[in-house]
């Protein structure tokens, strides 16, 4: 594939539409030229109905138009876009396809909750430096959250929840702040559907949470109380350990917290004001159910995956 001198990948997930561009580099390398996100909000309101409304429809489109711009400067080579679990259960996710086909004469491709673990893999396993021990990745969408038990060298077991936050916060409208009630019944609700995680941590012996997703990035920048601007990706390092205690301690800030409070908090970029609330709750709620040692987030999901499954075909 050397031939292939700027690739772009756009992520079209249900909260934020991602966009990352690379260049190749001779010995299959690759250099990030641009990683940018839009959010969309594509699962606002009627998520859980398999619907995309007027409003996010709109908004979803002028952010792929918006990522365009960006491409089109950068004359890519190679365009790929995937759509994930909102584009996945809409009943009009077709039409919003065909619009972007309209416009760009882009095809998206809408991958499976299966495929989509396996690129989130492919992607966080870039920024680990393991030897043989095993771990378990957490992707955090708005749509679905993708867990994935791995080592270094291939995947162990996987699935896609339809667990994603904007479908919890459909479901459940928590109040502001949210009340101890709402919690438990959330938690309950977990419970019921994740049985068969916990099984699998078990048995594989897992001590390692490694979190991927615009979630976790906010957990440390929240730690870090690093002043965030809404796209840009603030964080240099590719991965950086959380420790237990630290994050509870954040967790117990973020879930006392009233939606004025949160619009206050360092690190906390605007569009995750409303979502983090039930973000570090599942976080919390894995969390208690198994014992873990640690926390390591990740700066590579999806897209980084994408990248390096397009670079290897045909191994």
């Amino acid at each position: 594939m050397h031939f292939m001198k700027r690739a772009a990948i756009l992520d079209l997930g249900t909260n934020t539409f991602n966009l990352l561009i690379v260049e190749t580099t001779p010995n299959r390398g690759y250099n990030i030229l641009v990683n940018h996100k839009i959010p969309v909000k594509l699962g606002e309101g009627r998520i859980n109905d398999g619907e995309i409304i007027p409003e996010a429809f709109k908004r979803g489109i002028d952010g792929v138009l918006k990522h365009f711009e960006v491409i089109d400067a950068y004359k890519t080579d190679t365009i790929k876009a995937y759509g994930t679990s909102a584009l996945r259960t809409a009943k009009n996710g077709k039409q919003f396809l065909d619009e972007i086909y309209k416009l760009k004469k882009l095809e998206v491709e809408i991958i499976s909750g299966d495929h989509e673990a396996e690129l989130i893999y492919l992607g966080v396993r870039q920024t680990l430096r393991f030897t043989n021990e095993k771990f378990v990745i957490l992707d955090i969408g708005g749509g679905s959250n993708e867990l994935i038990i791995a080592n270094m060298g291939h995947i162990i077991w996987k699935k896609s929840y339809n667990l994603g936050i904007a479908r919890l916060m459909e479901k459940f409208k928590p109040s502001d702040p949210i009340q101890q009630v709402e919690i438990d019944s959330i938690k309950q609700y977990l419970k019921d559907e994740m049985q068969d995680l916990f099984a699998a941590l078990q048995e594989n012996n897992i001590r390692t949470l490694v979190g991927a997703s615009g979630s976790f990035e906010t957990f440390v920048t929240m730690l870090k109380e690093i002043e965030v601007v809404e796209t840009e990706c603030m964080l240099t390092e590719l991965s950086t350990e959380i420790s237990l205690p630290q994050y509870n301690q954040l967790f117990n800030k973020i879930i006392h917290s009233t939606h004025n409070e949160r619009k206050n908090m360092k690190g906390l970029e605007p569009m995750r004001i409303e979502m983090i609330v039930l973000a570090s709750l599942f976080v919390k709620f894995i969390l208690e159910n198994h014992q873990f040692n640690n926390i390591i987030q990740s700066n590579f999901a999806l897209k980084e995956g994408a990248i390096f499954e397009i670079f290897n075909q045909g191994d």
